[in-house]
């Protein structure tokens, strides 16, 4: 009986070293992939890099003051690709992709149905006309900000999809066409829509530019925007049909009428050129006439009396009558 009960016993601790091997031994060895990075968990808090934060980081620079003492994070010991690593059973791990990934600008992580389904952002323009953008967005997770990713915001993915949205819905509303020397001299009635049509890379650096401070903010890396479409309403779409007819017959004539009055006055500037020298042709021999009469009258009296006594014999030969005044 006592050697069932001991046999029993030692069934059962084995049974426990076996689960307990298995369960947090082996259980605890785990790989990263290549596209991937790791934070691990210590009963629940980040293991940190010692006191450093992200404003001890470059990826804060694009933060104003106020920011800055709104988004300090901590920063984590990140758990490069390869493994196998070991964690005890009081740990835990936590992983992300850091590979570039695509959203189409207009979805809505918390209503995917909005935007119609995702596919159009309406915004104002400054004209208040609602108008259809649609466009794509490149992001990936900031290595140098996982915090923020996983612990900082609940949804990092919404706050920096609105985030997007305000700044773009913003400068929709309030973009104006950079002047120059040729919108100045068209007087033609437009609507904003031209303009945002006609500086689409312009809105998509600003965009860039402003969304620099996403990484800091939510962990997310916007790397680029790119709007690929402005649609205005249906109500105005003939109208500004009409507008762009215009603008570009306006346009068009007044290209023929510059060029035009470029080819005058290229014209008069070489016929102004030609009659220059031609003068300075006839004026030319005078010159050098009158420098050898100098030469010729410092030389004596009677080195001209000679020049001139020549002169008239060549004059001679060259002529059929002469007529001599009688004393």
């Amino acid at each position: 009986m006592v050697g069932a009960m001991t046999a029993i016993f030692l069934g059962c601790v084995l049974g426990f070293v076996v689960w307990f091997l298995s369960r947090y031994l082996v259980g605890g060895l785990y790989t990263v992939d290549q596209n991937e990075r790791a934070v691990k968990t210590i009963f629940g808090r980040a293991d940190r890099i010692g006191d450093a934060t992200t404003l001890n980081d470059p990826i804060s620079e694009p933060l104003t003051e106020d920011e800055k003492r709104r988004y300090d994070y901590p920063q984590v010991r990140v758990i490069p690709p390869g493994g196998p690593y070991f964690k005890w059973p009081w740990e835990k791990v936590y992983k992300v992709t850091v590979a570039t990934q695509t959203l189409n600008m207009a979805f809505d992580p918390d209503n995917p149905a909005a935007n119609s389904d995702g596919q159009v952002l309406e915004a104002v323009t400054k004209d208040q006309l609602n108008t259809g953008l649609s466009g794509q967005l490149r992001y990936r997770i900031a290595e140098r900000n996982l915090y923020a990713y996983l612990f900082g915001v609940k949804h990092p993915i919404s706050h920096v999809m609105g985030y997007f949205v305000s700044v773009l819905r913003e400068r929709i509303a309030n973009f104006e066409a950079p002047k120059n020397a040729e919108a100045e001299t068209a007087v033609v009635i437009g609507i904003s829509i031209n303009d945002l049509r006609k500086n689409l890379s312009d809105i998509n650096e600003h965009m860039d530019r402003e969304c620099q401070s996403a990484a800091a903010r939510y962990g997310i890396v916007l790397e680029a925007s790119l709007i690929t479409g402005i649609d205005p309403p249906p109500e105005v779409e003939s109208a500004l049909a009409a507008i762009n007819t215009a603008h570009n017959q306006v346009s068009s004539d007044i290209s023929l009428a510059q060029a035009t009055a470029d080819q005058k006055i290229e014209q008069s500037k070489r016929a102004v050129e030609i009659e220059t020298l031609k003068a300075q042709a006839e004026v030319e021999p005078l010159r050098q006439m009158t420098a050898q009469l100098a030469d010729l009258k410092q030389a004596g009296h009677g080195a001209l009396d000679s020049y001139v006594r020549n002169v008239r014999l060549a004059l001679y030969t060259k002529a059929q009558h002469v007529i001599l005044e009688a004393k």
